[in-house]
């Protein structure tokens, strides 16, 4: 069998997040300049086979310009990208027709997308400001708006608007915006400069780089002295061009070029940000707690508050006017930025916790002032003014918010741990032709380029995605994959940067640096998944639409409320606490009402358990592609599995064979391993690895294989191919009724005998003739039962869907204990067959791994991708299973429900707090109970309610798995290998 990783090493470990795999040698050939490009996409007509496909991507990747090719055989589409100076799209189009296929749409699409980081959002209705300032900008196709995630990823057409015009958008809906990427400049470095000392200088450097094959893009920061570079690194890498910038130089003049991280800016935005609140609430406790002091403690205490009530002119006292000087501060300094983001919400057309935090100081300072002015102009007037409501309101939601956003940079500690697993240096070695070692040098993981050979020596961490070529060793996945136990590698084995060598000696080839390795595309995989808002933060939005309009009628009625009665005497008199009227009274209760509600809480709900669920499942192998997957989970009721790779291991072997003629053995098998040779099924791999093994015995070339033509592949059947003139077949019964290929009753009873043993029978026909059969055995995976008994213990019922026959299928489904079979079932058979499920009220979730999974896959209500599958697969799929193994199913759900019963609780939390808390600030209590809510201990609990909904989803740090199974080691690689159904 082939070693694993032994082939397609240049396939990413992880599929991408945004991409289309699969791209043809088009899409690897020469490196892209700086240069416009254009994406089309056209519907083709006529294709039937995997050689279709193959046929249409060579003639259009031959065109002048096509930068890349992707043909999808199942969707009858082909996405093509160019260069407009050199081709276009009718061009393509004709190429395509002139090699007799109908292209029968055509659409032009050319969407750039870039992520901003967005500074001052408080609330849902910020978020959903913002994306709506966002769609009204000409050429924005989508904005998708995080605010757990305080990001914007925003898809437009460039032609139309641009980056510049994105960010002033969001300006002037009143929020600040940094550019975090672009396009997709993924593999880009910053270098850190030194010798320069000119523009001159400057312009060589650049125009340097700029003519280095592969260099997409160079940007200059004269103030840093730093230059950030977009590059191809199938192309080039880091350490040639630090080396063609100290080339550059002219004596005497000395460039040197250094790797410079830029500090993460998130994190240095977070720990601002920190900052900002935690020194206002210093700020203005500084006032704040004086004013207190002066209002409420210190005239329960006399003598000690005496001076306080000495008069300055007329009623004034000395307390009013210190409160007043000590509580201007805080109101229009301090809580300056309660009245921006209340005027650019209102100019917006909307409202949000800072229009009510503004109205409620508000109305409590000026009716201060205006009881100083009273007590100045009148020595008869009496009036206590209320400036310890107004400072210490401010004090409390800055402490709030303080507390909130530190809670908040808790929530993405997962996600964090996972981007500084990869080490920061890395032993370089120089081979010779031999594979011997010439010299090995220490250098940055940065500067790590493909196919560079790394030395690992037992307890280092693996720097990059490779494949190993010398050593044997045992690896740690756990960090990545959630794989408990160490992981046997050996020459041919993929590895994958981050983890951890655990006892042996090992050389490794890179085949993946920078953004394109795994931990790198886990990183934006949950990034992109935090970013999508989950189905249920609607209920938050539609709230939030009108929460603050209502609050703000709410206050107003309650002020009516307790005003109108006190003025009448409708209610007693020793009801109004001494010092104040009934006005005074009235309007505590209609501040208090205020600034006691709280959609802070609400708008935090869904994404802070959002943001902490995906990335503890991150840390579990458990990729979530955001809140939409994470929801639907929880409703599953019937899971759709895959039979090859999913529930099996995925590495058949042949265990047994039988011919029906005079034909050799040897012949035979050569036959078929030549005609299955191009197939990615394991099925096929099999054989071949058969046939090899065979040759080996007989003393024959094992790697030889015959010519082959017409190959063409039946899914759901087998493989057919021209071999030395012969009609080859190789597949299952159906395959053989195709091409009306006689079956006697010997093969009849063999293929019965091979089923009743859950085997796949492959039968080979030479020239319509059936002249053997090969007896395929996969084992099942070790927790396949279990896991099966568990889902049915959660109340999901599993179903087995497979191409394989009826007899194997059945044998392998009672083995498991899945009572329902569906097999000979093709990859759109398996799509309807889910789509019939759906069509009677059932939540299904499809679990697979291979090509021919992806329609079933996209056709689930949630698609669960084998980590180790195909790319195909895996970028169909919502939920991407990195360990392979099938507990990780049942992990997925019940994270999703615990993640929605968090969030359940969060709204309980948020909405009852709010139904609560308006009745009882509004005076509900008081007549019966004689409880008052002051506006300041209202303001208290605004500000706990919100730090109160982000640490009960923090709480979700602590989810353990509810189901862990210790099973038999696995074989070398097992947890990485590529199965590609068709």
């Amino acid at each position: 069998m082939e070693p694993n990783g032994g082939s397609h090493l240049k396939e990413p470990l992880l599929g991408p997040a945004n991409g289309h795999p699969g791209a043809s040698p088009a899409a690897r050939a020469s490196p892209r300049k700086e240069r416009t490009t254009k994406k089309v996409m056209f519907n083709v007509r006529g294709m039937s086979c995997a050689s279709c496909a193959v046929s249409i991507e060579t003639v259009v990747a031959g065109l002048k310009g096509v930068e890349s090719v992707q043909v999808a055989v199942l969707q009858g589409q082909a996405v093509v990208q160019y260069s407009p100076e050199e081709t276009d799209a009718r061009t393509i189009k004709q190429a395509i027709e002139d090699i007799n296929f109908e292209v029968d749409e055509l659409q032009e699409q050319e969407i750039a997308v870039c992520r901003l980081r967005i500074k001052g959002m408080a609330c849902t209705s910020c978020s959903e400001s913002i994306e709506r300032a966002l769609l009204m900008v000409p050429g924005v196709k989508k904005a998708a708006v995080g605010l757990a995630l305080e990001e914007a990823k925003v898809h437009f057409d460039p032609n139309i608007t641009s980056r510049d015009l994105i960010i002033e958008a969001i300006e002037d809906a009143g929020f600040g915006a940094d550019l975090i990427s672009y396009g997709d400049d993924v593999n880009k470095m910053h270098l850190k400069l030194e010798g320069v000392n000119s523009p001159e200088d400057t312009k060589l450097i650049q125009s340097v780089l700029e003519t280095v094959e592969g260099v997409n893009n160079v940007e200059w920061d004269t103030v840093d002295q730093t230059i950030k570079v977009a590059y191809d690194p199938d192309v080039t890498g880091p350490r040639l061009l630090i080396q063609r910038i100290q080339d550059a130089a002219q004596p005497p003049k000395c460039f040197n070029a250094s790797l410079y991280s830029p500090p993460k800016q998130r994190e240095v935005e977070r720990r601002h940000e920190i900052m900002i609140y935690r020194n206002q609430f210093l700020w203005s406790c500084l006032f704040s707690v004086p004013v207190f002091l002066f209002s409420m403690v210190l005239p329960m205490l006399p003598p000690f508050g005496d001076w306080l009530f000495y008069k300055i002119y007329n009623n004034m006292t000395i307390g009013m006017l210190l409160r007043w000087l000590l509580c201007s501060p805080v109101q229009f300094i301090i809580g300056w930025r309660f009245y921006i983001g209340a005027y650019h919400a209102l100019k917006r057309g909307y409202s949000n916790m800072d229009v009510l935090v503004a109205l409620g100081t508000n109305a409590a300072y000026f009716y201060s002032v205006y009881i100083i002015l009273k007590a100045l102009s009148s020595d008869s007037f009496e009036g206590q003014d209320l400036f310890e409501t107004s400072s210490m309101l401010v004090s409390f939601i800055l402490l709030g918010k303080y507390l909130e956003v530190v809670a908040k940079g808790k929530t993405s500690d997962a996600l964090s741990k996972l981007t500084e697993l990869a080490p920061e240096t890395a032993v370089l070695l120089t081979l010779d032709k031999d594979g011997s070692i010439i010299s090995e040098m220490e250098i940055s993981t940065q500067l790590l380029q493909r196919n560079d050979f790394i030395k690992i020596l037992p307890g280092e961490k693996v720097p990059v995605d490779g494949v190993v070529i010398k050593g044997q060793s045992y690896v740690n996945e756990s960090m990545i994959t959630g794989e408990a136990r160490p992981i046997a590698k050996k020459p041919g084995d993929k590895v994958i940067g981050g983890t951890v060598n655990d006892n042996g000696f090992i050389i490794v080839k890179a085949t993946h640096v920078g953004s394109e390795t795994a931990l790198s595309q886990i990183v934006q995989l949950v990034e992109a998944a935090q970013l999508a808002r989950a189905p249920v933060q609607r209920l938050a939005d539609k709230i939030s639409r009108f929460f603050v309009p209502t609050v703000v009628v709410a206050a107003f009625v309650t002020w009516l409320g307790w005003f109108i009665p006190g003025q009448f005497h409708l209610y007693p008199q020793q009801w109004i606490p001494e010092a104040m009227d009934s006005f005074e009274l009235a309007l505590q209760f209609g501040i208090s009402v205020l600034v006691v509600a709280c959609p802070c809480a609400l708008g935090l709900a869904t994404p802070t358990a959002v943001m902490v669920a995906t990335g503890k499942g991150a840390s579990l192998g458990v990729l979530i592609k955001g809140g939409n997957a994470l929801q639907k989970a929880h409703k599953i009721k019937t899971i759709i599995f895959d039979k090859t790779g999913t529930l099996t291991i995925g590495k058949p072997s042949v265990v047994q064979t039988k011919i029906f003629s005079k034909i050799p053995l040897l012949e035979l098998c050569d036959l078929t391993a030549s005609a299955e040779a191009n197939s990615e099924h394991p099925l096929s791999k099999a054989i071949v690895q058969y046939t090899k093994n065979l040759r080996e015995q007989y003393g024959s070339d094992s790697d030889h294989m015959l010519d082959s033509k017409d190959f063409e592949v039946h899914p759901g059947a087998g493989v057919s191919a021209n071999v030395e003139g012969k009609l080859v077949l190789v597949g299952n019964k159906r395959l053989m009724q195709e091409f009306e290929a006689p079956m006697s009753s010997e093969v009849e009873e063999y293929m019965s005998e091979m089923e009743g043993l859950a085997r796949t029978c492959v039968l080979v026909a030479i020239d319509r003739i059936i002249c053997g059969a090969l007896a395929v055995s996969d084992p099942l995976k070790p927790e396949a039962g279990r896991v099966i008994s568990y889902l049915t213990s959660m109340g999901i019922t599993s179903i087995m869907v497979t191409g394989d026959n009826w007899a194997t299928a059945k044998s392998i489904a009672k083995e498991v204990g899945i009572s329902t079979v569906f097999a000979e079932i093709d990859p759109v058979g398996k799509a309807e067959k889910i789509k019939d499920l759906q069509a009677q009220g059932l939540t299904v979730a499809m679990v697979g791994d291979g090509v021919n999974d992806s329609p079933a896959l996209a056709a689930a209500d949630v698609g669960m991708a084998i980590g180790a599958g195909t790319d195909v697969a895996i970028e169909a799929a919502d939920i991407v299973l990195m360990k392979s193994s099938l507990e990780d199913v049942i992990t997925a759900i019940d994270l999703s429900r615990k993640t929605l019963a968090k969030i359940r609780l969060n709204y309980v939390w948020a909405l009852g707090y709010n139904v609560l808390g308006m009745p009882i600030a509004a005076g509900v209590l008081f007549p019966f109970k004689g409880i008052r809510l002051p506006p300041w201990l209202a303001g208290a609990c605004m500000a706990a309610s919100s730090v109160s909904v982000v640490c009960s989803s923090l709480l979700l740090q602590l989810y353990k798995k509810p189901l862990h199974i210790e099973d038999a080691p696995r074989p070398a690689g097992s947890s990485d290998s590529a199965s590609n159904l068709v």
